[in-house]
């Protein structure tokens, strides 16, 4: 019998309702979220609910909004990314901290696990990306090319388990796919990410990668913020809890 084709087959993606439990950090002007593999940042072609949807709808019952309440997008992690992910809850919150984003002043921390070690344990990474938005992905190139964009980050191997081996990622850039199509040019393609090389994909529609930390200075209070997302628990990602 023929091996399925998991780049061809369609799974369903179990869609949750945002519950207290999912927030990781919420004020008057913001609201952070552990989001779940699977779910979409913003509606796209699929039709399926996404998550500033069920954000809003949070907020909306939480604090009796009948008209609804305002959520403003200010960055986006892949689909079958998990992990901090940061929303406004005010235009002032939402203008401030996209400024942020843009000046660099938030300080994103992801974790990855990949099957092979990397050859050199900590190091920075440069490429010039170009991505394929009919195919949505991504390519890396070594030196400056038509239409490319700088990429940048660092990286740590933090320890291995059971074979496997947890990277830390500090990205300097935030371009489409830069953490997977860079860790893939270390012949370290991430845990379920066949698109990057990595053999087979998963089965919930999930990659091992997961927004770890975000830091930065609050827009409003100008105080500093630290968020902590703590890793799925699915049975495999919560066993790399042990790395701190």
């Amino acid at each position: 019998m023929a091996a399925p084709d998991y780049k061809k087959a369609k799974f369903p993606v179990l869609s949750l309702d945002i519950t207290d439990k999912d927030i990781l950090f919420e004020d008057n002007h913001l609201i952070a979220v552990n989001k779940r593999a699977g779910d979409i940042v913003q509606v796209d072609d699929t039709g399926d609910e996404s998550l500033d949807e069920k954000v809003k709808r949070y907020i909306a019952k939480k604090y009796n909004k009948p008209n609804g309440a305002f959520l403003g997008v200010v960055h986006r992690l892949d689909r079958p990314v998990s992990g901090v992910i940061l929303f406004a809850k005010t235009s002032k919150s939402l203008d401030r901290i996209n400024k942020m984003f843009k000046s660099r002043d938030m300080h994103k921390t992801y974790w990855a696990v990949v099957r092979n070690r990397p050859a050199v344990e900590q190091g920075t990474l440069v490429h010039w990306l170009v991505k394929n938005p009919q195919k949505n992905v991504t390519k890396a190139y070594e030196k400056e090319v038509p239409g490319s964009q700088r990429a940048e980050l660092n990286y740590k191997l933090l320890g291995e388990l059971g074979g496997y081996y947890l990277i830390e990622v500090d990205p300097i850039t935030g371009r489409p796919h830069q953490i997977r199509v860079q860790l893939s040019t270390l012949n370290c393609p991430i845990v379920g990410d066949n698109k990057y090389g990595y053999p087979r994909g998963s089965l919930k529609k999930s990659i091992c990668l997961h927004a770890r930390r975000l830091q930065f200075m609050h827009p409003v209070k100008l105080e500093p913020v630290h968020i902590f997302a703590a890793l799925p628990q699915d049975g495999f990602w919560e066993r790399f809890e042990v790395f701190g």
